[in-house]
Formats: C-alpha cells, sequence, structure tokens
C-alpha cells in the first residue's frame, strides 16, 4: 500500500481507504463490517470513512465497536456533518455542529475524529457562522483537521476567503472514469488552497469492476441486486454505460490488471487525489482493489479508455 499526504495536514493517508456508505450497519451485517476492517488493516488500508447520516448513526456505531480494541493512532478516522439526523437534526449551524461532533464521537468510542468534513454545503447556515463553529471543533480537540464534500467552486473560495477560521484540507467529490466534474474547477482550487481530494465512487457504484453486463441478470450478491444498496446505482446500468465498460476490459488485461484496479488507477494518476474510497462486503473485495495502489499504467491505455467512454461519461 501507497500514502498520500493529506494537502496541507500531516496525515499520510492510504491510497485506498476504507468507505462505509450503505454498508456497515445498513446492508453488510456486523459480523461481515469486522472482516472488511480487519482485512483492510492487514492490507495498509489506514484511512476509514464515514458519516453521521449514514444509517442515521448505524455506520458510525458499527465501526465504533469494531475498531474498539486498535490502538487510536493506528488509522486515520474521518466523518461527516450535515445529513438528516432527526425531524428537527440537519445541517451546519453552529447549535448543530456541537451537538452532531459529540453525538459522531460517542458512536466512534474516540475522543477525536482525524477529519471532520461537511457532507453538503447548508444554504440556510451563513457560512461564517459554519466556519466559526468547525474552527472551535478544532481548538476544542474534537477533530484534527477539516475537510468538505461536493461544494460548489464558489463556496470552496468563500470559506478560503474568510480570516481567521481553519482551514479545510481535504475535499470529498464523486470522481471516476465516468465522472469526471471536479477537474474543471474543483481540483484547480483545491490544488491551490493545500487541499487534496478523497474521491467518493471511484468506481462509479461497481460499474466500473465491469461484473454487470448489458442485458445480463444482476450478479446476487452484487450490491445492484441488494434492496438495501442497489437503488443508489441504478442510473449507472444504463445499457450504454455497460457496454462502453465492457469495451474497457481488453485494455486493462494490457495492463497486466483487473478492470477495477484498472479504473482506481485512472483515479490515482490524477496528483491532486490522496485517496479513492472503495466499499466493501467481502474481504476479498478488499484484496482486489487494494493491488490497485502504486499501479504503473501506460497513460496511453488511459487516454484510450477516456476515449471509449467518453459519450456515456457525466458531467464532464
Amino acid at each position: 500500500m501507497k500514502y498520500r499526504k493529506l494537502g496541507a495536514s500531516d496525515l499520510e493517508v492510504s491510497e485506498i481507504s476504507l468507505g462505509s456508505w450503505l454498508t456497515y450497519g445498513v446492508g453488510v451485517k456486523e459480523d461481515a463490517a469486522r472482516a472488511c476492517v480487519d482485512r483492510a488493516f492487514d492490507l495498509g488500508i489506514n484511512f476509514i470513512d464515514t458519516a453521521n447520516v449514514y444509517g442515521r448513526g448505524a455506520a458510525e456505531s458499527v465501526l465504533g465497536e469494531t475498531l474498539a480494541g486498535r490502538k487510536r493512532d493506528s488509522y486515520i478516522l474521518a466523518t461527516k456533518v450535515f445529513g438528516q439526523m432527526s425531524d428537527t437534526d440537519q445541517g451546519l449551524s453552529r447549535a448543530q455542529i456541537e451537538k452532531q461532533i459529540d453525538a459522531s464521537l460517542k458512536r466512534l468510542r474516540t475522543d477525536y475524529v482525524d477529519l471532520y468534513q461537511c457532507h453538503r454545503y447548508d444554504v440556510n447556515t451563513p457560512l461564517e457562522e459554519t466556519m466559526a463553529a468547525l474552527t472551535q471543533v478544532v481548538k476544542s480537540g474534537k477533530a484534527r483537521w477539516l475537510g468538505f464534500s461536493e461544494w460548489s467552486p464558489e463556496q470552496i473560495e468563500a470559506a478560503f476567503a474568510l480570516p481567521g477560521v481553519e482551514r479545510f484540507v481535504s475535499s470529498q467529490p464523486q470522481y471516476s472514469l465516468l465522472w469526471r466534474r471536479p477537474e474543471k474547477k474543483v481540483i484547480p482550487i483545491s490544488a491551490a488552497n493545500g487541499v487534496s481530494q478523497i474521491v467518493w465512487s471511484p468506481l462509479a457504484q461497481g460499474v466500473l469492476s465491469g461484473k454487470y453486463r448489458p442485458g445480463a441478470a444482476l450478479p446476487g450478491d452484487s450490491r445492484g441486486a441488494s434492496d438495501s444498496m442497489g437503488n443508489a446505482m441504478k442510473t449507472w446500468l444504463e445499457p450504454s454505460i455497460l457496454e462502453a465498460v465492457q469495451k474497457l476490459k481488453p485494455l486493462a488485461e494490457e495492463a497486466g490488471c483487473s478492470l477495477s484496479q484498472f479504473s482506481l488507477a485512472w483515479v490515482l494518476r490524477e496528483p491532486n487525489v490522496a485517496s479513492a474510497i472503495v466499499g466493501a462486503s467481502r474481504p476479498d473485495q478488499l484484496d482486489e482493489n487494494a493491488a490497485a495502489s502504486g499501479l504503473a499504467i501506460d497513460p496511453a491505455l488511459f487516454a484510450k479508455a477516456e476515449a471509449i467512454v467518453a459519450d456515456v461519461r457525466r458531467a464532464a
């Protein structure tokens, strides 16, 4: 496993990180979650990402129990705030941030998180209030560093323009061969301000593994076939997308790796990407994905891949 510095922080995160959206506490049973976390550590994955809203606290609780026996300095833990936790609890107001950080720490069974991220931008709260509250979270020792997820370029720049507040070190956007929107503005702005990307859905919910074939039934053990996890990926299961992805397989074979590894290596070719977040319901999935770290692939093959998916990829 290779490691990269996370923005202007002192954190060295594994190029492949373990996420928990739709999985732990939701679609994956606790014993399987524990097996995946244990395997992640075996593979050198030191970065685990979650959010308070995943399963409305369930993912944090499962991770808290799973990580309880490990030395706190042996892993880097990130969570998020913003999502709706109850009929009255949502957003990035000072009151919500103060309430939700404490609740997250309790579920995670830790005194601090290494990275505390704004899950989305809160248009109903002044940015000054949000940043002041986040700054206090860091000063209190409850979080070491701050990040954001899916903020617009204008929102990112506005945060950096505020004086006297803690600065962000990470951005968590969707990014893959099929979704390249961050390249236009978010990555350049981030690189200029000491911010690294921690990308989610680098495999387009598993479609870039190549296991979903056009016209074929969904694999029974796949996320796509799961009642609890499948809805989030329906837009990726269009025949034109699946057909294009199948055409990528010979490129991966030429590179000497699986299509999943090829697709993850494509994401990691971007210097501003510190880590690619993968989900796992079985340990062997992590074996497959972790092997993408450090892969040296001919850029010409990546260029061919980009051309193949050019007509079906989203958000150029």
